[in-house]
């Protein structure tokens, strides 16, 4: 009798200590999925702003055409690459098709920018100004997003990985979440002047 009573202590017990992990793997994930969706509020915010950026632009720079349209090219991409992503945050193939689209895009940006430079009309417009000064600051907002992501990534990865989480995690397919690891466009240097 009391070895019965024994075993179905230790089975409540050991029920009790593998839902709390599998609760705690499910937390992970909604956290990093959570994350995942600040980082498409503030994509999708720089994706708006690009057509005005590009319609401001194309009143100055008619002879620039292939610039914009890069831009708009890279910009339908990076939409079509976070669509992908927004689908199934962490899977490693979304995110690397997020991450391509995103330095492609940034790619894009800073030549826009560069080439911007050679048109002193078209850097004193406000609306440019404007424009220019809220994109910079999405770019902040993305890369905070990004790295809150990509923290939430590691820790929900390394629950799933250290034992005994590895167990209750192969269990019911816990997978592997991917980090979102967009290289930057080289910085421009600035310009040197000399007298």
């Amino acid at each position: 009798m009391s070895l019965l009573i024994l075993l179905v202590v230790l089975a409540v017990v050991f029920a009790l200590w593998a839902v709390g992990i599998y609760n705690g793997l499910v937390t992970g994930r909604n956290a990093f999925k959570n994350a995942f969706a600040q980082i498409d509020v503030q994509l999708t915010r720089r994706y708006d702003l690009i057509p005005n950026l590009v319609e401001v632009a194309k009143g100055y720079m008619a002879h620039e055409r292939e610039t914009l349209e890069a831009v708009i090219k890279a910009r339908a991409a990076a939409v079509s690459g976070l669509a992908a992503a927004k689908a199934s945050p962490g899977d490693a193939a979304a995110m690397g098709q997020l991450a391509t689209a995103e330095q492609g895009l940034g790619g894009a940006l800073s030549r826009l920018m560069v080439v911007s430079e050679q048109y002193p009309d078209l850097k004193a417009n406000q609306n440019m100004m404007q424009l220019s000064e809220e994109l910079t600051s999405t770019e902040n907002r993305v890369a905070f997003a990004r790295q809150a992501y990509n923290d939430s990534v590691m820790a929900y990865n390394n629950k799933r990985e250290m034992f005994p989480s590895s167990v209750i995690a192969g269990m019911f397919n816990f997978v592997a979440a991917a980090l979102l690891e967009i290289t930057e466009p080289a910085k421009r240097e600035a310009p040197k002047v000399s007298f």
